[in-house]
């Protein structure tokens, strides 16, 4: 019954579009994908349970809606892979082998290079593994993790539909198994149902929900082409300011890609308090930061249709920098799309140093014990002084 209420709900705004406009459409249809794939229905979404089945399904009969063709295995919209669950070190041969699914569609405009746009759809389930949340188990509903990702990707494969962007194909790939370790990512590269050849980039998505007041937008993999920093610089959309960082290698979906030498950009619009919580709900997702960030990989996609097939690079991952291990803990989230100098505090975590000494989300520390704090760098840099007590 209420998956039916879901598709009533999208059949609902369909049917009453004329009532709105389309801005207000889009922004309503990008409520019902968050709210039904967040719901406690798909109890989390997990790799492997039947709220990933359900989910899967919701978003290959969006993609049918939108026009696209099934490009998974065989005549499917589905691409199916295992994935392993955290095996215990202590225990030989622990761990369980999950089925999961990819929901791949294609927009083919007869074009000799293609496009991808991703988002992983996959959550944490009751989160039995790689939750922050201590005590009872409860449902962890993602919903900017990455229910927004998969809203963007929907709105994003909307408006190209309708667009006379034709000189690429585009291929949108929800992938599950990225909790668990971008298991699904890592089986479509292995196991394509095009030629990777052909890739011009991949643009993923994953936690694009919480738009900032600054609109700070990180924009990672810039130094994976030539041509990505000067064009992203020079875009102006909703007032965004991007963060750029030219890692090709980060903990998400276009990490597969890049590996196979396609140029990626993966855009986030930051850490919070309600990561890999039952909290991260979708009554606080900034609905109309969804369609900004989606509005500003559009502007993306605009600038280099024109272009020939974009040069790749390899980057070296700002985790190479040298970083002292520390043995001490503030007890902070870091805000990760802050530019200013700093490390600016995000979220404070209860019954720790930080929380004890008074100080609170939004402060901004420049400085721990002799050490000059810059950037996040600078932080690790100055725990990596101190010994417990």
């Amino acid at each position: 019954m209420k998956i039916k209420l879901a598709f009533f709900l999208f059949a609902f705004v369909l049917c009453t579009g004329s009532l709105f406009s389309q801005t207000e459409q889009t922004l309503v249809q990008a409520k019902v994908d968050v709210v039904y794939l967040a719901s406690d229905y798909l109890e989390g979404r997990e790799t492997g349970k039947p709220g990933e089945k359900l989910a899967a399904e919701y978003i290959s009969a969006r993609f049918a809606d939108l026009g696209l063709m099934p490009m998974g295995q065989g005549d499917s919209w589905y691409h199916p892979f295992d994935a392993k669950t955290n095996a215990n070190p202590h225990v030989e041969n622990s761990g369980e082998i999950r089925k999961g699914i990819n929901v791949v569609g294609f927009m083919d405009n007869k074009a000799a290079k293609t496009i991808v746009i991703g988002a992983h759809y996959d959550h944490l389930g009751m989160g039995h593994f790689g939750s922050r949340h201590v005590g009872d188990e409860m449902i962890h509903n993602g919903a900017d993790d990455n229910a927004s990702g998969v809203a963007a990707m929907l709105y994003i494969a909307e408006y190209l539909a309708k667009s006379d962007l034709k000189n690429n194909n585009y291929l949108f790939i929800a992938f599950s198994g990225e909790e668990m370790g971008l298991y699904g990512s890592k089986a479509y590269v292995a196991t394509p149902t095009i030629d990777l050849s052909t890739i011009n980039f991949m643009m993923n998505m994953d936690m694009v929900g919480r738009l900032n007041k600054e609109k700070v937008l990180s924009v990672s993999g810039t130094g994976t082409s030539p041509v990505w920093d000067a064009l992203i610089k020079k875009i102006d959309v909703a007032g965004i300011e991007p963060s750029m960082k030219p890692d090709g290698i980060g903990p998400s979906d276009h990490t597969s890609f890049y590996l196979k030498d396609i140029p990626v950009l993966h855009f986030f619009t930051g850490q919070h308090q309600d990561y890999h919580k039952p909290s991260d709900d979708s009554n606080l997702i900034n609905f109309k930061g969804i369609l900004d960030v989606s509005d500003f990989m559009l502007e993306i996609i605009k600038q280099t249709n024109d272009q020939e097939k974009l040069a790749f690079t390899k980057t070296k991952s700002t985790d190479d920098k040298k970083v002292s291990a520390f043995k001490v803990t503030l007890g902070i989230m870091p805000d990760y799309v802050y530019n200013g100098k700093g490390m600016r505090i995000d979220a404070v975590i209860g019954d720790r140093p930080a929380e004890k000494a008074g100080m609170k989300g939004g402060d901004v520390i420049v400085q721990m014990g002799d050490i000059e704090v810059k950037d996040i760098y600078g932080y690790m840099e100055g725990l990596g002084k101190f010994e417990k007590g």
